[in-house]
């Protein structure tokens, strides 16, 4: 008996070889992650370009980021902090990414001296253990004169302890899960501390933002966190 192959049999066979064949020559394009912050005290609105291109199509407003690493392309590229009111470029810097590594891009100033701070992230090196996170900080309060104290301590022990000039991104640090205690202090102008509940295999950013001494309650000294992400074996 002859066995009959309809039309439309013959048409969805062949999209299924044509599908595999797709799925065995896929050609990725090499990219980087970069994760932006705005911490610039009195700019409320920061546009983040790339060699022309804005990272994200809405600013960032201050203390506000990009919510996760965005994929760039890989190379040396400008990266160009930009005032979203006026148009006004705030800091300009040049950075070559690399291919599958992580980047974060932390803008920092006030009063017209603004920079760039670009970290290599290197999360795809850090080796995790059952029951531990990772944390690291920025210290984006801007006053270039003081270089205040930064405390990270867990179960009664530090396991930071070292002042921090401005501009300053410590590496990641292994830490047991659960309470964390954060300070930051100069003695006089600089003041506030937090506690952090923190995840097994996940890296945390604490970020040191504010004035000293600000008239304004919403640009005074806080210690504010994001997560990184995942660590994963």
């Amino acid at each position: 008996m002859k066995k009959l192959i309809s039309y439309s049999s013959v048409i969805l066979l062949l999209a299924i070889v044509f599908s595999a064949c797709k799925k065995n020559n896929i050609i990725t394009t090499p990219s980087a992650s970069l994760m932006a912050f705005n911490l610039i005290t009195d700019k409320d609105a920061v546009f983040i370009t790339l060699s022309g291109n804005r990272l994200t199509n809405t600013p960032l407003g201050y203390t506000s980021f990009t919510g996760g690493y965005l994929p760039i392309y890989i190379g040396s590229r400008d990266v160009k902090s930009i005032d979203a009111n006026t148009g006004t470029t705030l800091a300009l810097s040049t950075k070559v990414f690399a291919d599958s590594m992580y980047y974060s891009l932390f803008t920092i100033g006030k009063n017209g001296s603004y920079r760039n701070v670009i970290a290599n992230d290197s999360l795809n090196k850090l080796t995790i253990s059952t029951g531990q996170a990772f944390v690291r900080y920025i210290n984006a309060i801007p006053d270039s004169t003081v270089s205040p104290l930064v405390i990270i301590s867990s179960n009664g022990s530090n396991i930071v302890n070292t002042t921090a000039g401005f501009g300053t991104v410590s590496g990641f640090t292994k830490v047991n899960a659960g309470n964390i205690n954060v300070g930051v202090n100069s003695g006089d102008s600089i003041s506030a501390s937090r506690s952090i509940a923190v995840e097994e295999s996940k890296a945390y950013t604490i970020l040191l933002t504010g004035i000293p001494n600000a008239a304004d309650s919403t640009k005074s000294v806080k210690i504010k966190y994001i997560t990184n992400g995942t660590i994963t074996p």
